[in-house]
């Protein structure tokens, strides 16, 4: 009896201070779902943080690509804003050279604007994309030949 006394008044703490079930909390550091390869190439894993309704106008998607992976050129009907929270990847917007983000990175890229966006050759990345409540817009294949050229011109620089 004693100890099942001692086992409650050691639970109990926990059972009256634990989190309210009634929140919906994610989490950034879950891998998410592994993603169909249909607009990229590669492996990509997508984190559904939160989504649009009608209160709140964004989505906010974990993105994680391993290395040497390329995604499609595409483009938003909102601004986007990615934060890179692990890794290295590469950005580029039609019309201008391609450039390297670090972990703690953040760029935004305006509405309507062609871009694309993923992990470098040598290292996966991990970023955190918000961005408005209608789809994207895919606009071309991205090829592994152009990825490449790519790679090679920033490891050069």
């Amino acid at each position: 009896m004693k100890k099942a006394a001692g086992i409650f008044l050691l639970i109990f703490p926990l059972l009256v201070y634990s989190q309210n079930s009634e929140y919906s909390i994610n989490s950034y550091l879950d891998d998410g779902i592994k993603a169909p390869n249909t607009h990229h190439i590669g492996d990509a894993w997508l984190n559904f943080l939160l989504q649009a309704d009608d209160d709140f106008k964004y989505n906010i998607t974990q993105a994680t690509f391993s290395p040497n992976s390329t995604l499609d050129w595409h483009k938003h009907s909102t601004p986007q804003v990615i934060i890179i929270v692990e890794g290295e990847g590469y950005y580029q917007e039609r019309g201008k050279e391609a450039v390297i983000l670090k972990k703690g990175d953040v760029i935004r890229c305006e509405k309507d604007i062609e871009h694309w966006h993923t992990s470098t050759a040598e290292n996966k990345v991990s970023y955190i994309a918000i961005y408005g409540s209608e789809p994207t817009i895919w606009t071309e294949k991205l090829t592994q030949e152009y990825y490449n050229s790519v790679a090679q011109k920033l490891k050069n620089n």
